[in-house]
C-alpha cells in the first residue's frame, strides 16, 4: 500500500494540471469508452493547503460512470464548504488496489476510502450486514432508504465501527444488478452450468449457485478478458458498470433480472475518521450524503441511455417473463433459509423486512 501511495504522490507532483476541477457539476451523458477515459493520476481539486488532511478514495469504476461523476461532485463540495483543512483525491479504475486491499489498509489506519457493500462487511466481522446484498430483498429504492435510517442499520454500523471500519455515507444508488451472458437466458434452466462472475463475496456466490449457475469470484478488472477467452460465460452488475467496462463487446445477451437493488456505502478507517476534528467529520458526512443524492439522479437518468447504447452495439435484451421472474425469486429465496451458513441472527430476514417497512 505504501508503494502505491508513493507512486501516486510522485505522479501528482509531476502532473501540470488537475483532472477533476469542477467540470462535472451537472449530469452528462455516459462516455462510450471507459478505457480511453482511464487516468494514470489521481483526480484532484485546485492546489490547496499542503498540510491539509487528504482522504484518498479508490474505486473500481471509471470516472465517467455516474458514480465517478458524483465522486467528483463530492470532491468539489468538500472544497466549497470546507475551510481547506481536508480534501479528497480520487483514484478510479482500481489504481489504489482491490476493494479487499483497500479495506485491509483501512484496518491499519490508512487515510483511504472505498465503495463497499454489506456482503464485504460480513467478511470483516458483521455477518448480518450481508443480507442487504441478498437477491430480491428490496422491492423498491424507498425500502433501502427506510432501512438505512432504521435502528437495525445503526446497530450494524456501530458493530462495524468496533471492527475498525467507519461508514461515511450509505445513501448512494449503485444500481439494479442485471446479468450479461454469452448465451441467451430465457428460462431458469438456461443458467444451469453457466460460469457467472460475481464479486468476491459468499452471498452472491451462493445466490448464483442456487440458480444452477457456477459462480466465479473475480475482480472486476479481470472480467473483460475472461469473457473474451471463455473462462466465464457471464457477469452481473448495474448497466452503468457493465457498459463502463465495455463488457457488451464480448457478451451479447442481457437479462434484466434486477436481482439486487444495490445501494452502496463509502467506508474508511474508524481510526482515521476519529482522528479528524468534529467539523471535518461533519463536513465529510454531510457532503457525502449530498453527493449521494446527486449520484442517484445521475444513475436513474442514465439507465435508459445505457440500455439503448447496449442495444445499439448489438446486445439482445431479455425482459424476464412472469414465469421466469417467479422461478428466479423462488430459487433465490433459499438464501434466506441459510442463516447458519452466513452466521446470521435468528429471524434476520423478518427483522430486516420490518426495519425496511416491508411488513
Amino acid at each position: 500500500m505504501k508503494t502505491k501511495k508513493i507512486i501516486a504522490w510522485a505522479l501528482v507532483a509531476s502532473t501540470l494540471f488537475a483532472a477533476g476541477c469542477g467540470q462535472n457539476s451537472a449530469p452528462v451523458s455516459p462516455a462510450p469508452d471507459a478505457a480511453e477515459n482511464s487516468t494514470e493520476t489521481p483526480v484532484q481539486t485546485e492546489a490547496s493547503d499542503p498540510d491539509a488532511v487528504v482522504l484518498q478514495i479508490g474505486f473500481e469504476n471509471s470516472i465517467t460512470e455516474p458514480v465517478g461523476q458524483a465522486l467528483t461532485r463530492w470532491q468539489e463540495l468538500v472544497e466549497e464548504k470546507g475551510d481547506g483543512s481536508i480534501r479528497i483525491e480520487l483514484y478510479p479504475d482500481s489504481q489504489l488496489g482491490s476493494k479487499n486491499e483497500l479495506i485491509d489498509s483501512m484496518l491499519l489506519g490508512e487515510p483511504v476510502c472505498t465503495l463497499c457493500d454489506g456482503s464485504f462487511y460480513a467478511d470483516y466481522g458483521v455477518p448480518d450486514f450481508s443480507i442487504t446484498y441478498a437477491p430480491y430483498l428490496f422491492e423498491n429504492w424507498e425500502q433501502c432508504w427506510t432501512l438505512i435510517e432504521s435502528d437495525w442499520y445503526a446497530e450494524q454500523s456501530r458493530l462495524l465501527e468496533e471492527k475498525g471500519l467507519k461508514l461515511i455515507s450509505s445513501n448512494w444508488i449503485y444500481g439494479a444488478r442485471h446479468t450479461l451472458t454469452t448465451k441467451k437466458v430465457e428460462a431458469l434452466s438456461d443458467l444451469k452450468g453457466l460460469k457467472i462472475r460475481v464479486p468476491n463475496n459468499r452471498i452472491q456466490s451462493l445466490s448464483f449457485d442456487n440458480l444452477g449457475a457456477t459462480s466465479v469470484g473475480m475482480d472486476l478488472g479481470e472480467v473483460y478478458q475472461s469473457l473474451q477467452t471463455g473462462t466465464i460465460d457471464g457477469a452481473e452488475n448495474p448497466l452503468a458498470t457493465l457498459y463502463g467496462r465495455k463488457l457488451q463487446e464480448v457478451a451479447k445477451y442481457l437479462l434484466l433480472d434486477g436481482h439486487v437493488l444495490n445501494f452502496t456505502t463509502w467506508v474508511c478507517s474508524a481510526d482515521f475518521f476519529n482522528s479528524l476534528t468534529p467539523e471535518q467529520q461533519t463536513l465529510l458526512q454531510e457532503t457525502g450524503k449530498e453527493a449521494g443524492l446527486y449520484n442517484n439522479e445521475l444513475q436513474q437518468a442514465s439507465e435508459d441511455d445505457y440500455l439503448q447504447m447496449m442495444v445499439d452495439e448489438g446486445v439482445t435484451v431479455t425482459e424476464p417473463s412472469e414465469e421466469l421472474l417467479t422461478e428466479l425469486k423462488d430459487a433465490s429465496s433459499r438464501i434466506y433459509q441459510m442463516e447458519e451458513e452466513f452466521g446470521w441472527s435468528e429471524g434476520l430476514y423478518d427483522t430486516v423486512r420490518k426495519a425496511m417497512g416491508a411488513e
